[in-house]
C-alpha cells in the first residue's frame, strides 16, 4: 500500500512539473514570424486556383485563417511603411511612390517602429530580407531602427544572384547586407536560399526563453525573375517564360516557408508561435504575375493592387480551418502583433492601425470598418489643376484630380489616376506582352475623375456607381477630405547623386552624415546606433565626382542623339 502512495504521490507530483512547466512556457509571449513576399499576386496560390504548386503555403493556410478582406498598399514601401510604424502614408510624409536608392529620404527617424517597440517588451528582433525604407543615413538602416541582426538589401530590388541593383542605366552596385557591412562573400547564391538559410540560424542560436519576433521580407517574387534550374523545370511546359520563371519563384518561397515552419517544430518553437504571410502589394501583370479576377494590379489602387494574398497560421488560434472577411490592413499589425507581445503603452492610441487579433482568432466583430488606402497631392503635376474636378465632380468637397482610394464598409471610392484597370486573365500572355490576347480592356477610364463600387457586391469592380449613388460619392468624399486635413506634407526630394554606389566601393550604402541629416528628430529606437559623420572635407570630394559624372552621363545621352 506504501509503495502505490509513493508511486501515486510521484505521478502526481511529475503532473504538477509539467504542469507548471507548461505555464511556464505559455507565460513567454509568442514567438513571430512575418512572412512578407514582393509583388505575389493575388492568384498566384494555389487555394485560389492558381497552376503554381503551393503545398505549403496552401497547408498552413487551410490549417490556420485565411484573410480573404485583407489590404496592403499598391507598391513596395509603402506597405512595409504601414507595417513598420502602425501608421497611414499620410501621417508619415511618404504619401508618393517608393523610396528611391538615391532619394535623401527613409522611414522618419522619430517615428516608433514595430521592432523597436517589441525590443521595449522584451522580444529578440531580427530582420531578414528587403528593407526598402531607405537608407540615405546610418540611422535609417534596420539596425537602427529596432533589428538587433539585419541580412537583406537596402535598395527595392537587384539581381537574385548577384546582388547588383540598378536605379536607372547609370547608378549600379552591391546590395547585400550582413549588419553595416557589404556581404560580398554570399553573392552567387539565390536570395530566397540565403535567406532561408539565415532564418534557420537564427532559431538554432536563439535562447528561447527570451520571445522572437523574425521579419521575413523574401525579395521574391519581385523582378529580375530568376530562380534555380531545379525549380524551372517544375513549370517547363509553361509556354509564357515570364510566367513560367515566376511560377518557379512562387515555389521556391513555398519551400522556404515549409522549411521555415519545420525548423520551428524541430527547435520547440513551434506551440508558442503565430506565423504571418502577406504579399505586400498585388501582382504585375507585365511580369509574370496574375491578380484574376479582381482588376487592375501592381501600383494600382484597384483591387488587383491592394487585396492581397494573406494568412495566419499558429497553435494559438482559438479558431482554426476557417476562412476571414473581416476588413483588414497591413498598419493593423503594428498595434496587433504589440498586443499579442503584451506591450501595454499608452502611444498606441495616435495609431491608424486597429488590433484585430480578436477578429482573426475568435471570429470576434473586427474594429476595422474603413481604410483610407492614399492621399497623394505630389501625384498631380504642376498645372493641371481643374476647377471643374472640384466644383462639379468633387460636389465642391475635393478635388477628384488628385489620386485618393478611400473604403468604407462595402463602398469604395477612387478618384484621379488611380492605375491602369484592366483585368488580365489568366495566360493572356503565350508570347510576351507584345502578343496579348483576350486581355480585358477598362472601359469607364476615359475622361473619369471619380469611381465609386460596392466592393462587397462587385469584388471585381465592374459596375461603377458613382452616378447612381451621389450620396455616397459625397459622404465618402468629405471622408477623404477630413484625413486630408490630418496629413502631413509629402516628402518627396530629388535624387542625389552623392548616393551613386561609384563613390562609395561600389556598394549601395548611406552616404549622408549626421551633420546632414536635417531636422527631422532624434530616433527613439533602443539600438540606434550613432556613427561619426563624414568629414566635409570627403564630401567635397564625393561631390565633385558626383558631378564629373553626372555632367559625363548627360553628355553621353546627347551623343546618341547627335
Amino acid at each position: 500500500m506504501d509503495a502505490l502512495v509513493f508511486c501515486f504521490c510521484l505521478a502526481l507530483g511529475l503532473i504538477h512539473a509539467m504542469e507548471d512547466e507548461v505555464l511556464k512556457r505559455r507565460r513567454v509571449p509568442p514567438h513571430i514570424v512575418f512572412v512578407m513576399v514582393d509583388d505575389q499576386g493575388y492568384n498566384d496560390i494555389g487555394y485560389h486556383g492558381s497552376e503554381i504548386h503551393t503545398p505549403m503555403l496552401d497547408q498552413l493556410a487551410g490549417e490556420g485563417v485565411k484573410l480573404e478582406n485583407y489590404y496592403v498598399q499598391p507598391i513596395c514601401s509603402p506597405s512595409r511603411s504601414q507595417l513598420m510604424t502602425g501608421r497611414y502614408q499620410i501621417h508619415t510624409g511618404l504619401q508618393h511612390s517608393i523610396i528611391r536608392a538615391r532619394q535623401p529620404l527613409c522611414l522618419p527617424p522619430d517615428i516608433p517602429t514595430l521592432p523597436g517597440r517589441l525590443r521595449q517588451a522584451g522580444y529578440s528582433t531580427h530582420m531578414v530580407g528587403k528593407w526598402h525604407l531607405g537608407f540615405c543615413r546610418p540611422e535609417c538602416l534596420p539596425t537602427s531602427r529596432g533589428f538587433q541582426s539585419f541580412l537583406g538589401s537596402l535598395t527595392g530590388s537587384g539581381d537574385h544572384f548577384s546582388f547588383q541593383s540598378c536605379d536607372g542605366t547609370e547608378a549600379c552596385g552591391f546590395d547585400l547586407h550582413d549588419g553595416d557591412r557589404p556581404a560580398w562573400e554570399l553573392s552567387g547564391n539565390y536570395s530566397t536560399r540565403i535567406y532561408t538559410e539565415r532564418v534557420k540560424e537564427i532559431l538554432r542560436g536563439h535562447d528561447q526563453r527570451t520571445p522572437l519576433f523574425l521579419y521575413v521580407a523574401l525579395q521574391a517574387v519581385h523582378t529580375p525573375l530568376q530562380a534555380p534550374g531545379h525549380l524551372l523545370r517544375r513549370y517547363q511546359n509553361l509556354g509564357n517564360r515570364p510566367r513560367r520563371h515566376y511560377a518557379a519563384m512562387v515555389s521556391g518561397v513555398d519551400e522556404s516557408v515549409g522549411e521555415i515552419v519545420s525548423e520551428l517544430r524541430e527547435r520547440g518553437y513551434y506551440d508558442n508561435s503565430v506565423l504571418i504571410y502577406s504579399s505586400d502589394n498585388g501582382g504585375q501583370p507585365l511580369s509574370g504575375g496574375c491578380n484574376w479576377p479582381l482588376r487592375g494590379g501592381k501600383g494600382s489602387y484597384w483591387e488587383g493592387g491592394v487585396r492581397a494574398v494573406g494568412f495566419v497560421h499558429s497553435p494559438l488560434l482559438k479558431r482554426k480551418g476557417v476562412v476571414s472577411q473581416a476588413l483588414i490592413h497591413v498598419s493593423d499589425w503594428y498595434p496587433t502583433l504589440l498586443s499579442l507581445a503584451g506591450y501595454r503603452q499608452s502611444d498606441l492610441s495616435h495609431l491608424d492601425g486597429q488590433d484585430v487579433w480578436g477578429a482573426i482568432s475568435s471570429g470576434l466583430p473586427c474594429p476595422r470598418t474603413e481604410i483610407l488606402f492614399n492621399i497623394d497631392p505630389v501625384s498631380r503635376r504642376h498645372g493641371e489643376s481643374d476647377p471643374r474636378l472640384l466644383n462639379l465632380n468633387g460636389f465642391g468637397i475635393w478635388d477628384t484630380g488628385v489620386r485618393a482610394a478611400i473604403r468604407a464598409g462595402d463602398w469604395k471610392l477612387l478618384t484621379g489616376n488611380v492605375g491602369d484597370g484592366d483585368w488580365f486573365p489568366p495566360q493572356t500572355m503565350p508570347g510576351g506582352p507584345q502578343q496579348w490576347q483576350g486581355m480585358e480592356k477598362r472601359r469607364d477610364q476615359r475622361g473619369k475623375s471619380v469611381w465609386l463600387f460596392n466592393i462587397t457586391a462587385d469584388p471585381y469592380e465592374r459596375v461603377d456607381l458613382a452616378e447612381a449613388r451621389p450620396e455616397v460619392v459625397k459622404m465618402l468624399l468629405t471622408r477623404l477630405a477630413e484625413y486630408n486635413r490630418t496629413a502631413v506634407p509629402p516628402r518627396n526630394p530629388p535624387d542625389d547623386p552623392m548616393a551613386d554606389p561609384q563613390l562609395h566601393g561600389g556598394v549601395w550604402t548611406p552616404w549622408l552624415g549626421q551633420e546632414e541629416a536635417g531636422d527631422e528628430g532624434d530616433n527613439e529606437e533602443p539600438d540606434n546606433i550613432n556613427r561619426k559623420p563624414r568629414s566635409k572635407s570627403t564630401c567635397r570630394v564625393c561631390k565633385l565626382k558626383a558631378l564629373f559624372k553626372k555632367v559625363g552621363t548627360h553628355m553621353q545621352r546627347a551623343a546618341l542623339f547627335l
